[in-house]
């Protein structure tokens, strides 16, 4: 389960920074590489801070890992995938360039979804394969 960052309550016992450590599965469906699967949870190590106009300020990192066929030659492959977590929330509504919450509360699970989608590779190799485009 994503955890949520109480901003009210953060506010009421003068705690303007923290760190949260988590784990959750992530949606299968954001994969688009054939015969691909997540093989594990995705962890989640992040930092937050609220700003005096209530912005919300995460950064961190997520590691998760992939198996499934090479999508070059099809024999069994896996990685290991790490990508960097960096966002903003707004109280109301997101602009595009930030995200927006409500009644006080900071839901990370589209700030996450993203951030899985950008950290996944295009194509997953087998480490034969992975060495011959070396080359």
């Amino acid at each position: 389960m994503i955890p949520e960052i109480d901003v009210r309550g953060c506010i009421a016992k003068k705690k303007t920074e923290g760190t949260l450590s988590f784990s959750f599965d992530a949606d299968g469906a954001l994969l688009d590489i054939p015969y691909v699967g997540f093989s594990s949870p995705v962890s989640a190590e992040l930092a937050y801070r609220i700003c005096e106009d209530d912005a919300v300020e995460v950064r961190g990192s997520i590691a998760f890992s992939l198996a499934g066929a090479c999508s070059r030659c099809l024999s069994e492959a896996q990685a290991r995938i790490t990508g960097e977590v960096e966002g903003v929330f707004v109280p109301g509504t997101g602009d595009g360039e930030a995200y927006g919450y409500r009644g006080g509360k900071v839901s990370l699970a589209e700030l996450l979804r993203d951030s899985v989608m950008f950290a996944l590779p295009a194509r997953l190799l087998c480490t034969a394969c992975s060495e011959w485009e070396k080359e």
